[in-house]
């Protein structure tokens, strides 16, 4: 059985599928038309169609990186057979990225507070969708039956808490904010105690998306983080980036930064049925090994899915097993 048969088989009866499919539609017809200009009536993986891959990987958004892992793995791989086709190439491709996605073994887990409110602490920079996101989530949790409410920590940005507020009253839950220019921790504080006395279950923490300087940064997260745990043990149990994913090669250089100044134990891709560039996902993974949690596949209130490698492998299969009965 072939990978393609494989990861069909492992998705068959998975929820998600059709959202898949269509949110990495451009991603597929990108993908697949490029790697079908390299790929067609090839025999043998030479340097040149190695060249040519490394290319394609890179405007796909696979990182350099990312790209030099899976060009070499699929040099040596093809060493063991005589002679290669073009369906070779598309599975072992797809064989590979798997791999690269899976090999440190960090897998999307949620962190949970057994003992009280768990806070997630939502960062990135202003314009990737941290405020959407942050109401995205809560109607999830409050689908699953959890109680939730959201902080305004973002006290810079002019509308920010105002935005977060609509979206609360729209959700029937409590946004906690403060005054304009407020330092956000002590808004944090308030979020904390609330959450505390009014036994909330999910307690979302929308900060600002400042990027001055990684000093500044890495200060104002450290007093965010410092705060939040002395309301609420191990807070925050979660810290989420929130990234734009048609901003590609940037989106992962704010990974990079972020997980220097921060802990985080996962990101959100928003807009991914807005890009063609969907390797994006294997690039952070393999940059910066904090697994992607969620990603945004559309702009209604239910288009936030959990990341899920078969799925997404799977619809980026789609592009290229067309490409193979062309």
């Amino acid at each position: 059985m072939g990978f393609f048969d494989k990861l069909k088989s492992k998705i068959t009866g998975k929820k998600n599928t059709n959202e898949y499919l269509s949110g990495f539609e451009k991603t597929n017809q990108t993908m697949g038309d490029k790697i079908k200009s390299v790929t067609v009536g090839i025999k043998e993986v030479s340097d040149e169609f190695l060249e040519e891959l490394m290319i394609v990987l890179l405007e796909c958004d696979l990182g350099i990186a990312a790209s030099e892992k899976i060009v070499n793995k699929l040099k040596d791989e093809s060493e063991k057979y005589p002679s290669v086709n073009a369906n070779f190439i598309m599975e072992m491709l797809l064989s590979i990225m798997e791999d690269l996605y899976t090999e440190d073994q960090i897998y999307p887990n949620i962190n949970y507070n057994d003992n009280g409110p768990t806070v997630i602490l939502m960062v990135g920079v202003n314009g990737a969708g941290k405020t959407t996101t942050c109401a995205k989530l809560a109607k999830r949790y409050l689908d699953d039956g959890k109680s939730v409410a959201m902080v305004a920590a973002d006290t810079f940005r002019a509308g920010a808490a105002e935005q977060l507020e609509r979206w609360a009253d729209r959700l029937d839950i409590k946004c906690v904010r403060g005054k304009d220019k407020a330092d956000p921790s002590s808004v944090l504080v308030d979020g904390c105690r609330y959450a505390k006395e009014n036994n909330i279950d999910i307690l979302l923490c929308d900060t600002a998306g400042r990027l001055q300087n990684k000093k500044h940064l890495m200060l104002e997260l450290q007093k965010m983080h410092k705060v939040i745990a002395r309301e609420i043990d191990n807070a925050p149990h979660n810290c989420w980036l929130v990234l734009d994913s048609t901003t590609g090669q940037n989106g992962l250089s704010q990974a990079e930064l972020f997980n220097e100044v921060t802990k985080l134990s996962g990101i959100i891709l928003t807009k991914m049925d807005g890009t063609s560039k969907g390797g994006i996902v294997i690039a952070i993974k393999d940059k910066i090994h904090v697994p992607v949690m969620f990603i945004g596949l559309g702009e209604k209130m239910t288009d936030l899915k959990r990341f899920d490698l078969d799925l997404y492998l799977y619809s980026i299969s789609e592009g290229l097993r067309n490409v193979t009965e062309n």
